[in-house]
């Protein structure tokens, strides 16, 4: 107990001494001294309410598990009440303080490996759909500094109510004076005055935590938000990115490019904090009751997405990292009709381009390697592409675990549907138990992988949640589509490094044979369908 007062007592005057440090710092070297001095004051504040509710969270676990035995039914229960109050602290504090904290927030949201169920549960519920909204006049003062004019003069119509409201920025709808409905991107005020002082803030709370509590750690979290931060304030950046995606669909995936969309950039309206872009009107792809009323098969759009991913991960190597249920619309592919029984065919809409990674040949090759392994449960392939990654023979085993939210004797088990989950209460209560039990080799397994690589594994989470909302589970028909796109990119990659002919003929060969094994993995997904539509007449 005494080192938690220690923790405390360190954290607050480190927050004393660091707060007062930064806002010194921003007068000094700011073009805007008026602007500087009122957020001097809010950088002390963020930093030592920082420290009081990590000192608290510390607190009440030591407090409240001191003395009751490990593994006994009355600490899980006290466990599960520390954590759920624990939870609603830290997303109390990431509202307050906004910005870079609710993007911590939605990630903690997504790592259900290492983060307790309480933590996940609490953060989706709140982070993605629930975030502070700019005032009216701000706005206008963004545009001011950005255009010179207040919205209503650099647009015909301009609704002040936005729309949506995330954690960098929200969305109004506006008319511009040719009389396009487009939708507009703004960024919250200040974001990238505060932005390294909010780095700055967390870094010192999760540093000071591990150097006090060795388990708990969560830098290479920091270290991703240091390199992911400054490209996701600039909004040109992802301007950009949107188009070279879907250029990337038109290049190298045009059998699907058809099936992806992004919308259309206004280059004139645009600036780094504002993003105007062509209004789209679609579903949620979490929103089954309205996907359903487009006359589209959530099955459907759930294969779609996972094709759409696997190509930008296995064969693009240029991915978007935060594909989320609010980043993704869907419609009616717009040139598709009806089927007979009234369905259409989807089209998914990528939306928020800033967060994207690119994968070198090496990276993009051997991560797909490893998928076409763990599809086809090739034990030594597994080992072998996970070493080239960087996890090491002794972690292998979970880092397949963790990709595919399966225990290991699951993973190399030769049946189909070995990597399927079915999104019951057991399987969850399963993956809990993992995580627990091997919350620090987790840790050490995050730690040593490339920090793309955790970016993938993030990406990998948010599909799987869609997907989950999408069907209940995980289909088969998704992990053939991940294992068909990665053996195809396994291929291309080593034609494009053959250097003779028998080299060649070799992969041709192998190309045959994967043909064959996964035209097998067809048929018997074929028969698996009717067998299910058979029962289901009966």
């Amino acid at each position: 107990m005494a080192s938690l007062w220690r923790a405390g007592t360190k954290l607050t005057l480190l927050a004393s001494a660091l707060g007062g440090g930064s806002a010194a710092a921003l007068i000094a070297t700011s073009d805007d001294p008026a602007t500087a001095l009122k957020l001097s004051t809010t950088i002390p504040r963020r930093l030592f309410d920082d420290a009081v509710a990590a000192a608290n969270i510390v607190f009440d676990y030591e407090y409240s598990l001191f003395g009751i035995p490990e593994g006994s039914n009355k600490r899980e229960k006290i466990k599960h009440e520390v954590h759920l109050r624990s939870a609603q602290k830290l997303r109390d504090l990431c509202f307050k303080n906004g910005g870079i904290y609710i993007k911590l927030g939605q990630h903690l949201g997504q790592l259900e490996y290492l983060v307790p169920q309480e933590y996940v549960q609490t953060m989706r519920e709140s982070m993605l759909n629930k975030c502070p909204v700019s005032s009216y006049e701000q706005i206008c003062d963004v545009f001011k500094k950005e255009f010179g004019e207040t919205p209503d003069k650099v647009f015909a119509e301009f609704d002040p109510v936005p729309i949506a409201s995330a954690s960098l920025a929200q969305v109004h709808v506006a008319r511009t004076h040719d009389g396009q409905k487009v939708a507009v991107k703004v960024q919250h005020p200040h974001m990238t005055e505060t932005a390294a002082a909010d780095q700055a803030t967390v870094e010192l709370i999760v540093n000071t935590l591990h150097n006090f509590f060795p388990s708990f750690d969560y830098r290479w979290l920091i270290d991703e938000i240091k390199e992911s931060l400054p490209q996701e304030l600039d909004f040109l950046t992802e301007a950009k990115n949107s188009e070279k995606c879907l250029a990337n669909f038109r290049n190298l995936s045009p059998h699907i490019a058809s099936y992806v969309y992004a919308p259309k950039v206004y280059w004139n309206l645009s600036t780094s904090k504002l993003l105007t872009m062509e209004y789209m009107d679609g579903a949620y792809v979490n929103d089954v009751k309205a996907i359903k009323k487009l006359g589209i098969r959530p099955h459907e759009l759930s294969v779609l997405v996972s094709q759409t991913f696997a190509e930008m991960m296995f064969k693009h190597g240029f991915v978007h990292c935060d594909p989320h249920a609010a980043n993704m619309l869907v419609r009616p592919l717009p040139s598709s009709k009806a089927s007979i029984l009234g369905w259409r065919k989807p089209q998914l809409i990528l939306l928020d381009h800033g967060l994207y990674r690119e994968l070198d040949f090496n990276t993009r090759s051997n991560y797909a390697a490893l998928w076409k392994a763990l599809i086809f449960a090739d034990a030594k392939g597994i080992k072998e592409c996970s070493i080239k990654l960087g996890v090491g023979e002794d972690l292998y085993p979970l880092f397949a675990g963790v990709l595919t939210m399966r225990p290991w004797n699951r993973v190399i088990d030769p049946s189909m549907d070995h990597l399927v989950i079915q999104g019951s209460e057991s399987d969850r209560s399963e993956l809990q138990m993992y995580a627990s039990e091997y919350f620090h080799e987790i840790s050490e397994l995050l730690r040593r992988l490339p920090r793309v690589i955790l970016l993938m594994m993030k990406t990998n989470d948010c599909l799987r949640a869609v997907n989950s909302t999408l069907i209940q589970g995980s289909s088969l028909e998704t992990f053939f589509i991940i294992g068909k796109v990665s053996s195809e990119a396994v291929i291309e990659a080593k034609i494009s490094q053959s250097k003779s002919v028998v080299t060649w003929f070799n992969i041709k060969l192998d190309k045959i044979l994967l043909e064959m094994r996964l035209w097998a993995m067809q048929t018997a997904l074929w028969l698996l369908r009717l067998r299910k539509a058979l029962a289901w007449s009966h």
